[in-house]
């Protein structure tokens, strides 16, 4: 309750959640002594989708080569705490609390956003806590974002770009976007970039195309095929056979081969293929393609499979679609959906179409932008997908537990949506 109370207060330091500029952050960054300048083995991870699964692998990748890791992502699933992570374990209660006061306290009411006051957290914190390696996922675009006020890092991922948050851009083209995302990375470093569309590519090339630090690109670079009992990852130093990862989803080993990619070109780690063949064996991942095998909700829905992702753009919806297909031919899938209000809703629903039976919208509990549940329903049936309104999340479940059997429940639409289902189970 305490920190709940604290996280509140910042919450009420500034009129929006997001006003992207750089100044508050700096303003406070400097009354905490400037601790970002303190860490300089940031790998910074920026673009649309997959930046939690390459931070995650990333992690797993290092600490079981033996070395520590701080780590920051955002937004949280099921607890604020997950977004820092130092030294092998998050952050607990009694740390967390006495770093929010800390900051709250040399603040003194300031305006600020509350993202770039909890990143200024993370800041201080990893500065104390020395670590092996830090890594760091970008939020909202890269540019003007909180996590940009590093001066010096030693790798820059650029994840799958896609469409989303186009309400934050003066046009809403992909090419603000990429150049949001990339115009702005660290020079005299490394760049890996993650496998793009085509298009995208090109924007991204051109986007970096000034910037002095070396570049990795996949297919050009590094590479990976799957195979029946695994993929293969290949790139300049040679081929490695991997198991089956422990994410779901094929389009989860490109991440995984991105993350690989980086740890290899960092000389001044001894990255060995018997470190990544057990790392990705272990990576750690909710609200990403997870199944929910026991809990209150899987007791409530019986003998029908519970499947849970934060997806939330059309890039997302497009990889998440494919991954649906071997379920659509053996049984039926039901989707929860709930979503934020600034999304690209039409697009993302249209892209499931032919891939589900139903659409069950839902409200997002404890979030206040989201889209109300009868204004998503309207969409889908626009969509040309049936589609009605819940009433609770438990509720929804329940009934469906009653009406059917063997049937696939997949909730989906927003991070914060997928947070309050794990909560809830």
């Amino acid at each position: 309750m305490k920190i709940q109370k604290i996280l509140k207060r910042l919450l009420l330091l500034h009129p929006k959640s997001v006003d992207l500029s750089l100044k508050r952050i700096k303003r406070l960054l400097k009354d905490l002594d400037n601790p970002e300048r303190k860490i300089t083995n940031v790998i910074q991870v920026v673009g649309t989708n997959g930046k939690y699964s390459v931070c995650s692998t990333l992690r797993e990748i290092f600490e079981t080569a033996g070395y520590s890791v701080n780590m920051n992502i955002s937004p949280s699933i099921k607890k604020f705490n997950e977004r820092y992570y130092f030294l092998g374990k998050n952050i607990s209660d009694t740390e967390l609390y006495n770093l929010l006061s800390e900051v709250e306290k040399i603040n003194q009411n300031k305006n600020i956003t509350f993202h770039e006051f909890i990143c200024a957290c993370f800041f201080l914190a990893a500065s104390r806590k020395k670590s092996d390696i830090t890594i760091l996922e970008s939020g909202l675009f890269f540019r003007l974002d909180a996590s940009n006020v590093i001066t010096r890092n030693i790798a820059s991922i650029i994840t799958p770009i896609g469409m989303d948050h186009k309400d934050f851009l003066k046009k809403g083209t992909i090419d603000e976007i990429v150049y949001e995302k990339c115009s702005h990375l660290l020079d005299g470093s490394k760049i890996i970039i993650s496998e793009q569309k085509k298009s995208t590519l090109k924007k991204i090339k051109k986007n970096i195309s000034k910037n002095s630090s070396s570049k990795f690109f996949f297919r050009e670079n590094y590479k990976y095929k799957k195979k029946s009992d695994g993929f293969i990852y290949e790139d300049i130093k040679g081929k490695i056979n991997l198991p089956h990862p422990n994410l779901l989803g094929d389009f989860q080993m490109s991440n995984i081969s991105t993350a690989i990619n980086t740890s290899r070109n960092l000389e001044q780690f001894n990255i060995k293929d018997t470190h990544i063949k057990k790392a990705i064996t272990k990576i750690r991942s909710e609200g990403r393609l997870q199944f929910i095998k026991k809990g209150k909700l899987k007791k409530y829905a019986c003998n029908n499979e519970i499947l849970i992702d934060g997806a939330h753009n059309p890039l997302a919806a497009s990889v998440i679609s494919k991954y649906l297909e071997s379920f659509y031919k053996k049984k039926k899938i039901i989707m929860l959906l709930g979503m934020m209000n600034n999304k690209e809703h039409k697009k993302f629903i249209k892209i499931f179409k032919n891939k589900i039976n139903s659409i069950i919208a839902l409200d997002i509990p404890n979030q206040e932008n989201f889209l109300p549940k009868e204004d998503l329903s309207k969409i889908a049936k626009s969509c040309g997908i049936s589609a009605s309104t819940g009433s609770t999340i438990i509720s929804t479940f329940k009934k469906i537990g009653k009406e059917n059997e063997n049937a696939l429940i997949f909730c989906t639409g927003s991070l914060y949506f997928s947070g309050e289902i794990l909560n809830l189970n």
